[in-house]
């Protein structure tokens, strides 16, 4: 079986109330990157922030200070997230893409491009109401085109990211069109805490995606936990060949009493070792996931 693929979601857009260890500054991503790349981390998906108030930041050059950090450092594969529904068009969700890919010093190794389009309002279960309720995150099939031909034209790798199970059929059909050129790197998105947009966080949820990947595309994949602990399904994600997308941002784990990122790391590591499979290298991972 293939060596465990170990990402790290470093930060998203959590904040530092629930878990004082989520990183801001490029200079905190990045040395939280490397602490990750010792626990056995290969891959560092992260949100570029504002270093003080944490706020959510769209400058390229945010982006490509802590890239250039982490290059300099490391031969860890760099994926920075897209904009998403807060940024007003697909140019400007991918304009910081484009600008890092212009210099190798900050060039990403993968871009993140979410396969369809989904509802991603939040509940609050104790108040029984939703939060909000028109929150839409919009990708239309021309986006997604408009994505795929970006990223690669700039020298990137796409990851193919799956809410639900149309948009696992929707990349293979950009694998068919020619869109996504194989292997593809495809991430099943769980999601707890009043987060309806995903399947739910268990073993079943993740089954029932994992059942809708075509076995005659080459399509490694992996299990991430929007809102809730990715531990109960992890074993499950190793014993099925499948790789683990972990982190402080997805969850605050509190139930670990406030872990670092590459405490999450190394307890991932463990498992996957203990289940026979060795987390896999940056150099490793490049050449699973044809990012070399």
């Amino acid at each position: 079986m293939d060596k465990l693929i170990i990402e790290v979601r470093i930060n998203e857009y959590a904040s530092r109330r629930r878990n004082p260890h989520v990183p801001f500054s490029p200079g905190e991503i990045a040395a939280d990157a490397l602490e990750c790349l010792d626990a056995g981390a290969a891959i560092i998906h992260y949100h570029a922030r504002d270093p003080v108030s944490g706020a959510p930041s769209s400058r390229a050059e945010d982006y490509a200070a802590a890239a250039r950090k982490i290059k300099a450092a490391s031969d860890l594969l760099i994926m920075p997230t897209l904009g998403a529904w807060t940024l007003p068009s697909p140019e400007a969700r991918m304009s910081h893409i484009v600008a890092m890919a212009k210099d190798p010093a900050t060039r990403p190794d993968l871009a993140p491009i979410d396969m369809g389009t989904s509802n991603v309002d939040a509940y609050d279960a104790r108040g029984r109401r939703f939060t909000t309720d028109e929150t839409v995150y919009l990708n239309t099939t021309r986006t997604l085109q408009y994505f795929a031909r970006t990223i690669r034209e700039a020298g990137v790798r796409p990851v193919a990211v799956w809410w639900n199970v149309s948009a696992i059929r929707t990349t293979a059909a950009f694998v068919e069109a020619g869109l996504f050129a194989e292997p593809v790197y495809g991430q099943i998105v769980l999601t707890e805490g009043g987060f309806f947009a995903g399947n739910p966080g268990s073993v079943r949820g993740m089954q029932a995606m994992a059942d809708f990947i075509p076995h005659s595309a080459r399509m490694p994949w992996s299990v991430m936990c929007a809102g809730g602990n990715l531990f109960p399904i992890a074993g499950a994600a190793i014993e099925r060949g499948g790789h683990l997308a972990i982190g402080l941002g997805d969850y605050a784990y509190e139930e670990l009493g406030q872990p670092s990122n590459a405490h999450l790391v190394e307890r991932i590591a463990a498992l996957a070792r203990a289940c026979g499979r060795e987390p896999a290298s940056p150099a490793e991972a490049r050449a699973m996931l044809g990012a070399g």
